[in-house]
């Protein structure tokens, strides 16, 4: 079966700038790519995207061209950095576009997130992870992602300045485990719901 996942890495860090949530991001992607799961990374940094309430906000912005990749994948993950115990702005501007389609349906008449399988990805230091990791999905479930177990996957450091994942976490086991679990519970639904798509009965908006 053909899965596509997408990871939408919300750092503040463009294309080139190391980033620490990318880094983070790789280790889901070695997962998946041996169940041979298709699986592209966008820098939401270096796009333009106009904050808004439109599926087009206009002259400049390359939200639609994201957006389109959204509904090409089976699985969206976000991945975002903590900047003052919370998920970054970037990753809360995906957030609202990705709300201002929600009321647009499928041929079923349910939300154009019907089916897809929706994880988060988090590092940082000192807390937040889980702060945002529940903002995160929450967030998307209520748009009509599909939220499997235990797909918030993080790395917090010590509190206060000091090394960030690439230097000190790399090597731990609690978040290699959580990132395998993640994974691997996103493709099992992803599968699932390939093969049996959430029926219209109860479920037109």
């Amino acid at each position: 079966m053909s899965l596509k996942a997408l990871y939408l890495n919300t750092s503040l860090k463009k294309s080139g700038e190391t980033s620490n949530t990318e880094a983070l991001i790789e280790k889901s992607i070695e997962w998946m790519k041996k169940e041979n799961v298709d699986t592209e990374v966008l820098r939401i940094a270096d796009h333009t995207i106009i904050p808004g309430m439109s599926p087009d906000m206009g002259e400049g912005d390359e939200w639609p061209q994201i957006m389109d990749k959204v509904m090409q994948a089976d699985i969206i993950i976000m991945g975002t950095p903590i900047w003052n115990g919370e998920k970054s702005s970037l990753a809360s501007l995906v957030m609202e576009r990705l709300y201002a389609q929600s009321g647009e349906t499928n041929d079923q008449g349910q939300s154009i997130y019907y089916n897809k399988v929706f994880g988060s990805l988090v590092t940082g230091n000192e807390d937040g992870a889980k702060e945002a990791g529940r903002s995160i999905l929450f967030g998307m479930v209520n748009l009509g992602f599909t939220v499997p177990p235990n797909v918030n996957a993080y790395w917090v450091g010590e509190a206060g300045p000091g090394p960030s994942y690439i230097e000190a976490g790399q090597d731990s086991e609690f978040t290699e485990k959580y990132t395998e679990m993640m994974s691997y519970n996103l493709i099992h639904f992803a599968r699932m719901l390939k093969s049996n798509p959430i029926p219209a009965e109860g479920n037109v908006m």
